[in-house]
């Protein structure tokens, strides 16, 4: 089944945005940006929507992609045009969603012997992850000197491991380290927000700690209310950046996910609001400056597409994958470490 959230989008209507973003993949696989360019993370989401919505051949060939430009080390490069590298440096975020990708793709459909097939892309990537954690707990955004960590990367780094712990598990090749490294990069993500360079002009922050799992309960609920009138705009959506008048889809369709992910009833209103963005082919424009009632920037991305299917099998508990973010703090441990400076802090004088 195609998912489909009654009075707001039809089946028939993901079916086209999931359409849409197909109609822009490359021959190789590559799902690029309008510039151009494919990046990892933004690849993987656009394959995760093409499976829940039924395009698995395409998202195989995604997949193929990935494969194919693994580097050595576990990386892939920032970007990729014309199936060469644009920008060498390679992310954490990057790497740790591709088994957020093959997890959920293993939900959808049940195919182990491609989760096998993957496996061992999979590992490069996490190991990859995992030795960019430093002694504190926080995961660096790239593997060079000075780099320093981001709090929106961490938390979607956080899903990936845990996702790829769960991988582990069921494909029968335990990875205690993988846990261990999230344990600590949530115990970080949840008590020093110092780690982190600060951000928070950017609504992915704020709600990106939740979306990807290391914030549940109590505290995550207050922290989204906390900010909400900072980044809200009725009857459109989500800011992207707090102090410009632009809402986006992506953004708006990730709180969508994060408020579904804590139960929160804010998550279907947000969903039907930024639906003024929907092009009558199914696609979706990227943004709306309104100021300047204009879509900004000037262009439809796939990757906004696929947050609305997404969004929509989240809201509409289609697929057996439809609650990958919800899960994602269902095992929410937590270390301090000796650097860190809670144990310090809690020691005896």
């Amino acid at each position: 089944m195609i998912p489909a959230v009654p009075g707001v989008v039809t089946s028939e209507d993901i079916a086209a945005t999931a359409a849409s973003i197909a109609a822009v993949q490359l021959p190789d696989g590559g799902i690029p940006w309008p510039e151009g360019h494919v990046d990892a993370w933004n690849h993987v989401e656009c394959l995760m929507a093409m499976t829940a919505a039924g395009l698995r051949e395409a998202s195989l060939r995604g997949y193929a992609w990935l494969r194919r430009h693994q580097r050595a080390d576990g990386s892939w490069p920032m970007k990729v045009l014309d199936g060469r590298p644009l920008e060498e440096r390679g992310e954490s975020n990057h790497a740790a969603y591709v088994a957020v990708g093959v997890w959920h793709d293993l939900l959808v459909t049940g195919d182990e012997a491609f989760a096998r097939e993957m496996w061992p892309t999979i590992v490069r990537a996490l190991d990859f992850v995992t030795g960019l954690q430093t002694r504190r707990g926080e995961i660096v955004w790239e593997a060079s000197p000075g780099s320093y960590a981001l709090l929106t990367g961490c938390s979607s780094v956080y899903q990936g491991l845990r996702c790829g712990v769960r991988l582990a598990e069921r494909l029968g090749d335990p990875q205690p380290g993988w846990e261990l490294a999230a344990d600590r990069l949530g115990h970080v993500l949840r008590e020093h927000p110092e780690a982190f360079a600060d951000k928070s002009r950017f609504s992915m922050d704020w709600y990106y700690p939740v979306l990807g799992g290391a914030l549940r309960g109590e505290r995550a609920l207050r922290r989204l209310d906390d900010e909400w009138d900072r980044f809200a705009v009725p009857g459109l959506g989500i800011k992207c950046v707090e102090d410009q008048p632009w809402v986006t889809g992506a953004e708006s369709c990730e709180l969508v996910l994060t408020l579904d992910a804590v139960g929160d009833p804010r998550a279907l209103k947000i969903f039907t609001e930024m639906q003024h963005l929907r092009h009558p082919d199914g696609s979706y424009w990227t943004g709306w400056q309104f100021v300047n009632e204009r879509h900004f920037p000037h262009e439809r991305s796939a990757y906004t597409a696929a947050a609305v299917i997404l969004a929509a099998d989240a809201l509409s508990r289609t697929t057996p994958a439809s609650g990958v973010f919800r899960d994602a703090g269902a095992f929410a441990g937590d270390r301090a470490t000796e650097d860190c400076g809670c144990q310090r802090a809690g020691s005896p004088a």
